[in-house]
């Protein structure tokens, strides 16, 4: 639940959109979309869990971790339910299309930014669009690897991405809240407390997860 609301990648994308379409009434639309994004994801996220957690039960929860497939995937070669094996494919296509606009578009604009940035190639008048592409290159190859590579998902979460993406979405904000001038009045707010106690819950329990 902790991860779902992790659309930072999407950000940048959604605020220029806003911003081109809603122009000063864009930060009251982004709070509106934000909310019933949120509570959307809690319904269908805790639903999906807990479905999940009735229907394999613990040893079947471990199965399918030590086999490092989705809970859909596993239950349709334990159940061999047709539905279960045509709705395992459509969940995984609309996945890839939700990616591509949550994680492809984002990463691909804050990897360009991170070389303009870094080597002060927007400066020296450097073509972008050759930038671009050495990016997406990038992107396109590292993900080429970890596929054939196929790595545990779960503990990558646990002790690289889950740190990482819990401190993004939970600590930096309140971090920058105190620090930004121009984001001084979301300050003294009570959910900022409830944002910071979640964050450090979710990362000390990380850590707590990688202690031998």
């Amino acid at each position: 639940l902790v991860f779902s609301f992790s659309f930072a990648a999407a950000t940048s994308q959604l605020t220029v959109s806003l911003k081109d379409r809603y122009k000063l009434r864009a930060g009251m639309k982004a709070t509106q979309i934000i909310k019933w994004t949120a509570v959307i994801l809690t319904i269908f996220t805790m639903g999906f869990v807990w479905s999940a957690a009735l229907a394999l039960g613990p040893e079947g929860m471990q199965e399918a971790r030590a086999a490092n497939l989705p809970v859909v995937s596993y239950l349709a070669n334990q159940l061999d339910q047709p539905f279960l094996q045509i709705l395992g494919p459509a969940i995984s296509i609309v996945a890839i299309a939700s990616s591509f606009f949550g994680h492809w578009l984002g990463g691909i604009e804050g990897g360009v930014g991170i070389i303009n940035n870094t080597f002060g190639t927007k400066d020296r008048n450097l073509n972008q669009k050759y930038i671009r592409y050495g990016v997406i290159g990038f992107v396109v190859l590292t993900a080429w690897i970890a596929a054939i590579l196929n790595p545990s998902v779960l503990s990558l979460i646990e002790s690289l991405s889950g740190p990482i993406i819990a401190m993004v979405l939970y600590l930096l904000p309140m971090y920058a809240i105190h620090k930004v001038k121009v984001l001084e009045p979301y300050r003294g707010l009570a959910s900022n407390v409830f944002v910071t106690i979640a964050g450090l819950v979710a990362v000390s329990g990380i850590i707590y997860g990688l202690l031998p």
